[in-house]
């Protein structure tokens, strides 16, 4: 008996011709989550990867969980690959899962005869397997509606497999499916989740943090830098651009309306993010705002922020409130370390009275006194760059 993980393939199963292209990058996004336990072969059949280790030690509650984290899984569970032989699956179905079957009332048994070749019909190898559990766990008894656990049987072309319930996968598509965007990140409880979600629908990302020191401290980069590498686990490894801010912020507040300061921050915030897009060959920018969550995210003043970039400018967050944001920031692991108490640059300067229905040509007869190049380019020559990867930290 060998364990091996089985992981249910979930949206992609709805492609096309191209559907061979999201499984192959399906398959290259699981090595790159299992690869740093040890050595794996993987394959695919009826919708489903297996997983199987090559090596006999190989911890695979760590596998599992890595696994969860895949986009493009619609279910993940551990399984014993046996001999397609009735003796070999009746044993197993004991030894394997004498653990969740000792800690379970009730059962059912359900079978799946891939291999119509095979002797016994479903009913038949259901009817063999609960009888020899009942006997092994007499504790136990029978519920065919709302059982405890089920065992599940699947008779394939070369082996058997057994395993309990499976796991929810990460769901959506495989990351790198869909192409590359970047996203602004702050840290804050939102972009970090709106990262999540794009990733989620197969794009790679590129992070870009805008830094201003010193009314930001090191402590706020790196708690960006946990941030990022929460998503990272998800998403794969991210390119984190850092981009010096303090003197756009300081010239802005110097030269320009006080009431519409916090838009003009944000509009030189997307020129800049678009050209670190360009450079790094993505599609798209990609925001944390909640329509009419703040002054700068009223309907108006994301249409006056849209007007300076031409690429499209993803807001997966746009629709929700406050309480699923958070719900979802607790669930991806960013929610604790975004209430740190270290402040980001969207909250320098902030003005009194943000105005919240401004006009295109306000803002950019505001920006006139500003040398938008001079200071775009020295911004841009002195970004750093850094590669996350997925930490749990």
């Amino acid at each position: 008996m060998d364990e091996v993980l089985l992981l249910k393939i979930g949206e992609t199963v709805l492609k096309g011709q191209n559907r061979r292209t999201f499984e192959d990058q399906l398959i290259k996004n699981l090595k790159r989550a299992l690869s740093p336990l040890g050595a794996w072969q993987f394959g695919i059949s009826q919708s489903t990867v297996q997983a199987i280790p090559l090596s006999a030690n190989m911890d695979m509650r760590r596998a599992h969980e890595c696994a969860l984290k895949v986009f493009g899984f619609a279910g993940v569970a551990r399984a014993a690959r046996v001999k397609k032989e009735m003796p070999a699956i009746l044993d197993s179905s004991v030894a394997y899962l004498s653990d969740i079957l000792l800690a379970s009332k009730t059962f059912k048994c359900e079978a799946k005869r891939s291999d119509k070749s095979f002797p016994l019909k479903s009913p038949e190898i259901c009817g063999l397997a609960g009888e020899r559990i009942l006997n092994a766990f007499p504790h136990l008894r029978v519920d065919v509606r709302r059982p405890d656990v089920t065992v599940y049987i699947e008779v394939r072309d070369q082996y058997a497999f057994l395993r309990a319930d499976q796991a929810r996968g990460a769901g959506g598509l495989p990351v790198g499916s869909a192409g590359d965007a970047a996203v602004l990140i702050s840290g804050g409880i939102d972009s970090p989740v709106a990262a999540w979600m794009m990733a989620r629908r197969g794009l790679r990302l590129t992070a870009v943090h805008f830094a201003s020191p010193p009314y930001t401290s090191p402590r706020a980069e790196e708690k960006v830098r946990r941030l990022v590498g929460k998503v990272a686990a998800w998403a794969g490894r991210i390119r984190l651009v850092v981009v010096p801010f303090t003197e756009i912020q300081e010239q802005i507040r110097e030269r320009c309306p006080e009431d519409l300061s916090t838009l003009l921050m944000r509009r030189l915030m997307m020129r800049l993010a678009e050209r670190i897009a360009r450079r790094e060959h993505c599609g798209a920018l990609i925001t944390g705002e909640s329509l009419g969550q703040v002054a700068s995210q009223t309907m108006q003043a994301l249409a006056c922020t849209d007007a300076v970039t031409a690429l499209p400018v993803f807001r997966p967050l746009i629709g929700t409130d406050k309480d699923e944001t958070v719900a979802l920031a607790r669930k991806i692991g960013t929610f604790d370390i975004s209430i740190l108490p270290y402040e980001d640059c969207c909250t320098v300067f902030t003005p009194r009275h943000p105005r919240t229905k401004p006009r295109p040509a306000m803002l950019e007869q505001a920006e006139l006194p500003l040398d938008l190049d001079t200071l775009m380019e020295h911004a841009l020559d002195h970004t750093r760059t850094e590669l996350i990867d997925g930490e749990s930290f």
